[in-house]
């Protein structure tokens, strides 16, 4: 069970929409399909180039997740597990299963992604179920490998690029948290393609904690230009151009935004008969 704003957020998607959570079918095709592009969103491209669709979507949308799924093009629940492992450890994706696909030595079904992965696939090679368990243990806490754990894994045709691979890891995500995120997204993204008014309200209600409100109503336009600047001073390299604290946090909403304005959807100003107070 996961805390954070996430449950809050299905709350008010549910509510909105007259819809429980839970009765979400976790395996629409066009859900998953947001993890490897946008298709399914139907935006105008008008500023936005083709890319996944993970967008604002919890434990996916981060520009560090994103870069992955570009990297990855993932197509099944069991991939999003990999990849929401793959993400969570440390030195697991960076110098490590990365390179492995990059140089197609593996793909993603072939890498260490969470820690429960290393115990069954060394039971499937055989190896004796305390000492897969014993070696997943030792690997996930960052303790590497002993000499007489690589020689038994290459005992029983454990390729060498996963033994190299379990080494450099400092620390595995476990399979069940992963799930619980996976899970998570997946219904989020359920309402994002088929309720889409409803996700961006609840996005811009519970997730973000700054607005530009003068661009947003522009439109797609207006917040282009806005993001432009940002950019521009962002890749300045001068100090005094910087991005303050607040804008960057506007900079995160905007992205949103400009999204929800190329599927065709526009923000109205704030109305004192209309507005609700808090949301």
């Amino acid at each position: 069970m996961l805390g954070h704003v996430d449950p809050q957020a299905l709350k008010m998607m549910g509510d909105l929409t007259n819809t429980d959570c839970r009765q979400l079918p976790p395996n629409d095709p066009k859900v998953i399909s947001l993890f490897s592009s946008d298709e399914a969103l139907n935006l105008e491209h008008k500023y936005l180039p083709k890319d996944n669709g993970a967008l604002g979507l919890p434990e996916f949308g981060t520009p560090f997740v994103r870069q992955m799924l570009r990297e990855t093009n993932p197509t099944s629940f069991r991939d999003l597990l990999i990849i929401s492992g793959l993400s969570h450890g440390t030195n697991v994706w960076n110098n490590n299963a990365q390179d492995l696909i990059e140089q197609k030595i593996a793909d993603l079904r072939g890498v260490i992604g969470c820690r429960d992965d290393i115990m069954t696939y060394l039971i499937s090679m055989n190896l004796d179920p305390h000492d897969a368990f014993v070696i997943m243990e030792n690997v996930r806490k960052g303790k590497g490998l002993s000499k007489e754990d690589k020689e038994n894994m290459l005992a029983h045709g454990v390729p060498q690029y996963y033994i190299d691979s379990c080494i450099k890891i400092k620390y595995l995500f476990p399979k069940g948290h992963a799930c619980a995120y996976v899970m998570m997204a997946l219904r989020v993204g359920y309402y994002k393609i088929y309720y889409p008014l409803e996700f961006y309200a609840t996005f811009f209600t519970l997730r973000c904690d700054q607005y530009d409100i003068v661009s947003m109503i522009g439109g797609s336009e207006k917040i282009h230009d806005k993001l432009t600047e940002y950019k521009q001073r962002m890749s300045s390299n001068n100090p005094e151009l910087a991005l303050s604290v607040k804008e960057e946090e506007i900079e995160k909403t905007l992205q949103v935004a400009l999204e929800m304005t190329e599927r065709g959807f526009k923000f109205e100003n704030i109305d004192i008969e209309k507005s609700d107070s808090t949301k």
